[in-house]
């Protein structure tokens, strides 16, 4: 059908509006999407004054990186128990506790405190802590983020007025020996408060021969059997203890989420294993007529291996170990040989004597003993077939902790708000993990109930100058210990 000149007139001038009608949308929108971006940075900007985020994150990661700095080595970062560096980062804590306005004192185990009173200080305790002690070649987030975390979100409440609002007392306390690398004897600060650190432990001496207790003399710290026991908290005065921690391990990156609570922590079990042979000279004794105790060793290494990658081979069914015992073991055994050493250490000796550390680990404490049964009666029997002398001495024991269940709902709320304050939308589910690490809560848990919250942290590394925590991660575990604190305290 043809078109008359009217009808194409029509037509050109409609088009013509629309595309009038077009552009004057799209400048309103384009003007309009400025201005939201204005306001969402305006927004943005409310929103972190709001969120505290000049003291949860800002100063919280410019902390962990001081404290990162004071290390007893110039190429690492080494801080162990009442080391000089040890003293130093307790002195710099302190003064954080200070500004915090909480009340500070170090107690004749090298652990700084500090303290609010709250409303009733005569209610129960709420403690929050860490460890201040770090492993050799370290990173700077392990144990350093639980402290800072804590003081950070005290430091809120004090700088809004509400620090002294709170219903029950509130302490941190940052824990002078955690990774027990000076004496091979974890939790000295944390179990001290808890009362089952033994007397004996004061006599335990490191690598140079100083004991614990010279180690406290020589930071003019008096410490006896009276002063040890005297340390014990009174489990009526506490309410319970509370950690935040890295995960050290990367179940939190793969899921996406930067927080998740800890449902429990695996038992541990440290060994000390001496072999003993007949020392001599490398190029003189015939291999058949040797009783070399570095072969021994590196045969009872490979047992170890052996044993913890296929339990199932080595146990038999039986009191020791039940189907719960095999399915626990499947999933969270690990085992270790951290350390070894010789003498007297020459190539052109061989041994007479080798000695390595042996780390066990499950969640399950029925399954760990029978590993423990299974690997010891095999050490001997290898050693025997080799003539060489074995001795097996346990260092430290810790039962698997279970997290209080109403203190992980509390955290898990408190992560959940924290979350959903920072980006405001509804989080998925917090993630609940079990802790494969040991951590202070397994020598609070003698004292108090205990809770945990993990935070993300790259790639599951952890001791180790690679452990890494993004700088909103440090932001939401100070939100979430601050929700706790507002809705629970």
């Amino acid at each position: 059908m043809a078109i008359t000149e009217r009808q194409h007139f029509s037509v050109c001038f409609f088009l013509l509006s629309f595309c009038c009608v077009a552009l004057t949308l799209l400048s309103s929108l384009a003007s309009s999407s400025y201005m939201f971006s204005v306001m969402g940075n305006e927004d943005m900007e409310e929103k972190r004054r709001f969120l505290y985020s000049e003291i949860l994150r800002d100063e919280a990661v410019a902390r962990l990186l001081d404290l990162g700095k004071v290390s007893d080595a110039d190429a690492y970062l080494e801080r162990t128990f009442m080391s000089p560096a040890s003293v130093r980062a307790g002195n710099v804590i302190q003064e954080w506790m200070k500004d915090a306005g909480l009340r500070t004192w170090v107690d004749s185990m090298g652990n700084v405190h500090g303290r609010v009173d709250g409303m009733n200080a005569s209610a129960q305790a709420l403690l929050l802590g860490s460890h201040l002690d770090t492993v050799v070649d370290a990173g700077i987030f392990d144990g350093s983020l639980g402290i800072i975390s804590a003081i950070s979100a005290l430091k809120v409440l004090n700088r809004n007025g509400k620090l002294r609002d709170l219903k029950r007392p509130v302490e941190v306390i940052a824990f002078s020996d955690e990774e027990g690398v000076r004496f091979q004897s974890t939790f000295l600060g944390s179990a001290a408060v808890a009362g089952v650190l033994p007397v004996s432990a004061l006599q335990i001496s490191d690598k140079s021969g100083v004991t614990v207790q010279d180690a406290l003399r020589k930071n003019s710290i008096s410490i006896v059997k009276e002063s040890l026991l005297q340390l014990k908290y009174d489990p009526s005065s506490i309410w319970g203890y509370v950690e935040v921690h890295i995960e050290q391990g990367p179940v939190l990156e793969w899921v996406g989420f930067p927080l998740g609570v800890v449902k429990g922590i695996a038992g541990q079990t440290r060994l000390k294993v001496v072999v003993r042979g007949s020392q001599g000279h490398a190029g003189t004794v015939p291999m058949s007529m040797r009783q070399d105790p570095m072969a021994a060793a590196a045969q009872l290494i490979l047992l170890l291996e052996s044993l913890c990658k296929r339990p199932q081979d080595y146990l038999s069914p039986n009191g020791k170990c039940n189907d719960y015992c095999f399915e626990s073991l499947s999933s969270s055994l690990v085992c270790t040989v951290g350390e070894i050493s010789t003498w007297p250490s020459a190539s052109n000796v061989i041994p007479g004597q080798v000695t390595f550390t042996v780390d066990v680990r499950a969640i399950d404490d029925m399954g760990r003993e029978a590993v423990l049964y299974e690997l010891s009666n095999r050490m001997y029997q290898m050693c025997d077939n080799r003539s060489v002398a074995c001795i097996i001495e346990r260092k430290h024991d810790a039962n698997a902790v279970i997290c209080d269940t109403e203190l992980s709902s509390h955290l898990k709320s408190a992560a959940y708000t924290a979350l959903k304050r920072m980006t405001g939308e509804n989080q998925d589910e917090v993630p609940v993990l079990m802790s494969g690490a040991g951590h202070d809560a397994m020598a609070m848990s003698h004292l108090t109930k205990v809770g945990m919250l993990f935070v993300r942290c790259r790639g599951g590394v952890s001791h180790s100058p690679e452990e890494h925590v993004l700088d909103d991660d440090v932001w939401a575990a100070g939100l979430a210990m601050l929700a706790f604190l507002d809705t629970h305290m």
